[in-house]
Order: C-alpha cells, then sequence, then structure tokens
C-alpha cells in the first residue's frame, strides 16, 4: 500500500527503530511509548488489520505472535510478564490501518486496559 505508514517502515522509506525483523515479521519500537518497552510487530504484508486477515494468513498471524514472544525474551521482559495488544478498527483505537501487534512491558500493567 503506497500510503500506509507502516509499509513505508518496512520498505525503509521512513527511519524506524528496528528491533526484529525476518522474511515476515517486522517490529520497530514505538515513537510514543505507554510503556518502558513499547514495540510494534506487524507483517511485512499489508493486512489492514485482524478483521480483514484471511484463513491462508493464520499461519502468519500464529508467526507475529511467536515474535512477540521473542522479542519479550530479548528485551529481558518474558519473567517479570508483558502484554500483547491488538487494535481492530475504530472504537478499538486502531489509527494505523496496518494490523500491529503493541508488546508492552518493563512495568506494572493495570487491568482493564481502557
Amino acid at each position: 500500500m503506497a500510503e500506509c505508514l507502516f509499509c513505508k517502515f518496512v520498505q525503509r522509506e521512513i527511519p524506524t527503530q528496528v528491533v526484529y525483523e525476518d522474511e515476515h515479521a517486522f517490529a520497530f519500537r514505538d515513537i510514543n511509548p505507554q510503556a518502558p518497552v513499547h514495540i510494534l510487530v506487524i507483517p511485512r504484508v499489508h493486512v489492514a488489520n485482524l478483521a480483514e486477515a484471511t484463513p491462508e494468513q493464520s499461519a502468519l498471524l500464529g508467526h507475529l505472535l511467536w515474535v512477540c514472544a521473542e522479542i519479550a525474551r530479548k528485551e529481558g521482559i518474558e519473567s517479570s510478564g508483558y502484554r500483547v495488544v491488538l487494535n481492530t478498527n475504530r472504537d478499538a483505537g486502531q489509527s494505523v490501518y496496518h494490523l500491529h501487534f503493541h508488546l508492552l512491558g518493563g512495568r506494572h500493567l493495570t487491568w482493564p486496559p481502557g
């Protein structure tokens, strides 16, 4: 998607602080962090949100969750705890329409979240 901000990050058209990448996933630090660790994990292919994911993308969705866990290990928050958040559409707070998981940790996270 030519106008998608996150696609531009993946294509390296806009610089960002990359923390992980492989052939299917791309992860970078959030520019407005809500916790000491706040990383966005996205697919390299453009998927607007979870509602638009296809059955053929189920393995990709699982891989993205594995990437979240792998980054949590590397960031040192695996044992203290972390949260993975996925917002879908406007009422849930999605502001960039490229599927993305928020990996949050490094502090006590309260419940309910919003």
